[in-house]
């Protein structure tokens, strides 16, 4: 399946199901129209209400024949590694290839909440060992190791190869992802001088690691959103999920992004903030993510986004490329929302260097693939 236009883009990619969705069935319809626009891959993200990773994996496979589908993320200390890596092998099987298996360390404050230990690189290294071994065909017998005791794991399901994607924002992440992953999942709002030091920080991983540096995908992922879309869902997809990150793991993020923390530290004291009943990106209104923006939010820290016309959205996906990244996921914006930037995306494209289009007609439909 192909776009109308005959070309299709398989350096980008949309998240299902964006944000807070309520009804998880839209999946289907996003899966399909994501196929249709020429998109590469849909990734799914988890959330513990209507969003469990199996359930969109197998759908986005289902009604699916050639769009890739990557988990980012789900957690390995939520389920049992033999019950997890039997999640990514049905994917893996039932979209023939198309699948890449996703893992993140999640948020402190939630483990701590839900009673599950908080996550730890050692514990997602041996985890992601034990995965892979389970694919490849292998018996584990009398496991202990960060990741948990196991006396004996098996899937009998022959081998198999399923890549591994890490979501990944921190330095010490970023050199496990380049040490272990086939491919990375980047953050929200990174500055373009923050990405092109994070993809240096992955692939000089991946080197040491002995592994060749281009052979990990690495995904930007790139607010976009653009001006022809109502001024609620502008302000909630730019204002209100920088404002709801800030709530959630502030420090991390501009710490990543060298940001000054004292104006994080006036954000989080802001009247409008403390005390706010829920995520802005779900239930602010206009005139609260008006004030945040004009009262709480640093201008610079917005601009780490694709925001105006189609063409300017279109422009800064190039400044992703430009800093490094091989792909670049559009997120906060569903595929119909997108529809205008791709076309706008095909036409820089066009004016790309003819080394540089054949790179990116190159790429695997899988997510978690290099060339």
């Amino acid at each position: 399946m192909s776009h109308p236009s005959g070309q299709e883009v398989p350096e980008l990619a949309c998240y299902g199901l964006a944000g807070h969705a309520d009804e998880p069935r839209d999946l289907v319809a996003e899966v399909q129209l994501a196929e249709r626009l020429g998109l590469g891959s849909v990734l799914l993200s988890e959330r513990f209400n209507v969003k469990d990773a199996g359930v969109m994996a197998g759908v986005a496979a289902g009604v699916s024949t050639t769009i890739g589908i990557g988990t980012a993320a789900t957690n390995h200390v939520t389920r049992h590694p033999l019950v997890t890596a039997t999640m990514a092998m049905s994917a893996h099987r039932i979209s023939q290839g198309r699948y890449s298996f996703g893992l993140g360390r999640g948020i402190d404050l939630l483990w701590d909440v839900m009673g599950v230990p908080r996550v730890t690189n050692a514990q997602l290294r041996d985890a992601v060992g034990l995965y892979r071994r389970l694919w490849a065909g292998e018996s584990v017998v009398g496991h202990e190791g960060p990741a948990g005791s196991y006396p004996y794991l098996n899937q009998g399901a022959g081998e198999h190869r399923i890549p591994v994607l890490m979501v990944a924002m921190g330095d010490r992440a970023l050199d496990l992802a380049g040490e272990i992953a086939d491919g990375v999942v980047l953050h929200t709002f990174f500055a373009d001088d923050t990405l092109a030091r994070c993809v240096a920080r992955v692939r000089a991983a991946a080197e040491r690691a002995g592994r060749d540096p281009a052979s990990v995908r690495i995904w930007s992922v790139l607010a976009t959103v653009p001006d022809d879309l109502p001024e609620q869902l502008r302000l909630r997809k730019l204002v209100g999920r920088m404002a709801t990150y800030l709530q959630g793991y502030g420090d991390v993020l501009v710490r990543a992004n060298g940001w000054d923390p004292a104006a994080l530290a006036e954000f989080r004291a802001h009247p409008l903030v403390q005390g706010y009943p829920g995520a802005f990106d779900a239930i602010g209104t206009v005139e609260e993510l008006r004030r945040l923006q004009e009262e709480a939010l640093p201008a610079a820290w917005l601009a780490a986004s694709a925001t105006g016309t189609p063409a300017a959205c279109a422009s800064r996906i190039a400044d992703q490329l430009d800093a490094g990244a091989d792909s670049v996921v559009l997120h906060g914006a569903t595929p119909s929302e997108l529809a205008s930037v791709l076309d706008a995306w095909r036409e820089v494209r066009a004016g790309l260097p003819a080394s540089q289009r054949e790179g990116l007609d190159a790429l695997p439909a899988n997510p978690g693939w290099s060339r």
